[in-house]
């Protein structure tokens, strides 16, 4: 759903640049709980496993194809405040070096898919859970239906925001139809991905996901404890984001994804302009001067995945030293726990 330069126009990009900012400070400021009961080492490791997922488009029918958002995922495994840092890190990287999502999109693109994704996967999987009463084996279904939830709302904010400000005149109704029915399909696709990365963490190290720890909280008046991923799970982890960003992303799907699929049908498509960055030596997922096409993706993957880690490790250290400013990490709902 990376949302190109020249699907809106001057205003509605300033504006969505406006709540971006507002958005990423405010998580910058309140994501130090989060961050200092697993390291910022975690956080870096999910937006690199994000960038990776993103890479692979899976096919979901007549000819278009969805791919990993990781807002709910994000969300599931760090917390709230820090997926919204995860996913803004992730969507720097993609438009600065490879050209994916327009750089005067930027802030809409945070917005879609950082704020709107992880605001909504995050208060569906807490609603979820309560219904659930908190039981063992919640966490999996809460979070699938949550990043279920997340997708079609990013693609409804996506609409709204088109309807203030789209490039071309497009029945509204039909354009809502069309988005909203499609990220439903991707949103399946999503979920299974996230509930299958969860599940996939709790059966090795549940003290590492959010999701988990809150869903069993301390007794009144005791911290949580710190729960800190190893070197064997880092290392783990990052080979297995390797493995997805350079070999599993050579088989993606390369069919246009939901937002692309309905720009080109209701004939918007054609507003698109290419990203200032269209330059870049990664531009694309590839690496100028390596003629092998496979090679170049599986490469720019690697690079991608390394250079993400890195800013994403980088970011949350620098929102762990708000110490002084945190608010406790569950307040991002204000019924607390």
């Amino acid at each position: 759903m990376h949302v190109p330069d020249g699907f809106l126009d001057a205003s509605t990009s300033l504006a969505t640049g406006a709540i971006a900012v507002g958005a990423v400070g405010l998580c910058l400021k309140r994501a130090e709980r989060e961050i200092a009961e697993t390291g910022p080492a975690l956080a870096g490791l999910t937006a690199a496993f994000v960038f990776g997922g993103q890479m692979v488009n899976f096919p979901v029918g007549a000819g278009t194809s969805g791919h990993l958002i990781g807002a709910a995922l994000a969300a599931a495994l760090v917390g709230p405040w820090t997926a919204v840092i995860c996913i803004t890190v992730v969507l720097l990287v993609q438009a600065l070096l490879f050209a994916d999502g327009g750089l005067t999109a930027l802030g809409t693109n945070i917005t879609l898919m950082a704020v709107v994704g992880v605001s909504v996967g995050y208060l569906v999987m807490r609603a979820v859970l309560r219904v659930l009463r908190r039981r063992e084996g919640a966490v999996v279904p809460a979070a699938a239906i949550g990043a279920l939830a997340g997708v079609p709302a990013s693609a409804v904010a996506f609409t709204a925001l088109y309807a203030a400000g789209g490039a071309v005149a497009v029945p509204i109704g039909t354009l809502a139809g069309a988005m909203i029915g499609w990220h439903l399909v991707i949103g399946i696709g999503e979920a299974v991905i996230t509930g299958a990365v969860l599940a996939a963490v709790l059966a090795s190290r549940p003290d590492l996901v959010y999701l988990a720890r809150i869903s069993a909280p301390p007794e009144p008046g005791l911290e949580r404890p710190a729960a800190r991923p190893g070197r064997n799970v880092l290392v783990a982890g990052g080979l297995v984001t390797l493995v997805v960003a350079g070999v599993v992303s050579l088989a993606a799907s390369a069919s246009p994804d939901g937002l692309e699929f309905v720009s080109e049908a209701l004939g918007f498509g054609e507003s698109a302009q290419a990203s200032a960055t269209a330059g870049s030596p990664l531009a694309d997922y590839g690496v100028a001067g390596v003629p092998d096409a496979a090679l170049a993706a599986g490469l720019a993957g690697v690079i991608g995945v390394v250079l993400t880690l890195l800013a994403g490790v980088g970011t949350s250290l620098l929102a762990s030293r708000n110490r002084a400013d945190a608010a406790p990490a569950d307040e991002f709902v204000a019924s607390g726990r």
